[in-house]
């Protein structure tokens, strides 16, 4: 009896406990394979400690997930604790001109004055339009045949405002800078006798710094670009070209670089096919091309991120180059700190600029892994 009753407990509560249990797995096992699919994208937005995070939640292996989050997330803020720490300790022992190098927390209180700054130039400028709309409702209530006049804000540029205006004409130059170099990329990989022709000249002039660039752009914008009512600032035009200018190098030659490396039997396929020109572009050559266009693409983007800001403290132009030139200039007790700010806003960018190019690669081409 009892040896009857102990050889079917075992399914008995197999039967009973079996399905929930296995309902607990197949749900587990979705949960992981949907971390798994997101840790590579996460990885590119620089996010990718949050698989670990949430494996660990899951339960999955805790030892291997508990080091994984130390070295992808533990390691970097320790670092960077550090590295604040040192800054810190070292800082008011650096004199300068404008006194001791500014620790991080005298660059934190300068950066929330900025933004303090920003918030009340805004209202500022909220309120004078909302003054101007009621003189302007009073003067046509009085006399609806009266002519009112509606002026724009002539408040001073606050830091945001200048890396708003780094940002869309580092965009500017690099969108111009995409639309020469990816094309003449293609041809010089399709054409040896192109790439013969244009490959002296991109090695003359792709060495060639900003700062020789921008005084021919500023003198040719400015004897050509003579509209009495311009849509486009000179100051910003003569940034963007020079933008474009010095950019557009490492995207054309690794454009040339992917196009000449296609796999000659792709080549061949097409001409069995016998596709025409622009059907063998758009279905053969750019799928294969894309991984060295978008590196291209971030070497070309970086650069001009980084062209941008010489150009603007050069020349003067708006920006956040200007932001540090005056600064400098300015020579307050609180410049050198701002000008730190404006040092770690210039990276944080930068940084942002790259994830951001890696993403859209990651989202529009495929590597061994995807």
């Amino acid at each position: 009896m009892d040896t009857t009753t102990t050889l079917k407990s075992p399914v008995a509560t197999e039967t009973s406990v079996g399905p929930a249990s296995a309902d607990r797995v197949k749900t587990r096992q979705r949960l992981q394979d949907g971390i798994n699919r997101a840790a590579s994208y996460l990885t590119i937005l620089g996010l990718g400690w949050l698989a670990p995070l949430a494996r660990l939640f899951t339960g999955e292996n805790p030892r291997e997930q508990l080091k994984e989050l130390w070295t992808q997330l533990g390691i970097p803020v320790a670092a960077l604790i550090a590295f604040l720490a040192l800054w810190g300790w070292v800082a008011p022992s650096v004199q300068t001109s404008l006194g001791a190098i500014p620790g991080p927390a005298q660059v934190w209180s300068e950066a929330k004055t900025l933004y303090a700054d920003h918030v009340a130039e805004r209202e500022k400028a909220a309120a004078f339009y909302e003054r101007q709309e009621q003189r302007n409702a009073e003067r046509l209530a009085a006399d609806p045949n009266t002519e009112v006049k509606w002026r724009q804000f002539t408040g001073k540029r606050t830091y945001f405002d200048q890396i708003r205006t780094s940002l869309l004409t580092v965009f500017t130059g690099f969108v111009l800078a995409t639309l020469v170099a990816v094309p003449l990329g293609i041809f010089c990989g399709l054409s040896r006798t192109i790439n013969a022709a244009l490959n002296p000249l991109i090695q003359l002039f792709k060495p060639v710094s900003p700062l020789a660039w921008l005084p021919i752009v500023t003198m040719v914008v400015s004897a050509v670009y003579t509209s009495a009512n311009p849509i486009f600032e000179k100051s910003f035009l003569n940034s963007a070209i020079t933008v474009t200018l010095c950019s557009l190098w490492p995207t054309l030659i690794n454009t040339a670089v992917g196009v000449s490396s296609i796999d000659k039997d792709l080549t061949n396929v097409g001409r069995v096919l016998q596709l025409t020109w622009w059907t063998k572009i758009r279905k053969l050559v750019l799928p294969s091309a894309l991984p060295y266009i978008f590196t291209g693409l971030r070497l070309s983007l970086g650069v001009g991120w980084m062209v941008l800001i010489a150009a603007e403290m050069l020349a003067q132009n708006p920006g956040l180059g200007k932001f540090v030139w005056d600064e400098f200039q300015n020579g307050s007790s609180a410049s050198l700190a701002r000008i730190m700010v404006a040092v770690f806003t210039i990276g944080i960018v930068g940084f942002l600029l790259d994830r951001i190019m890696q993403a859209l690669q990651a989202a529009v081409t495929h590597s061994a892994t995807r």
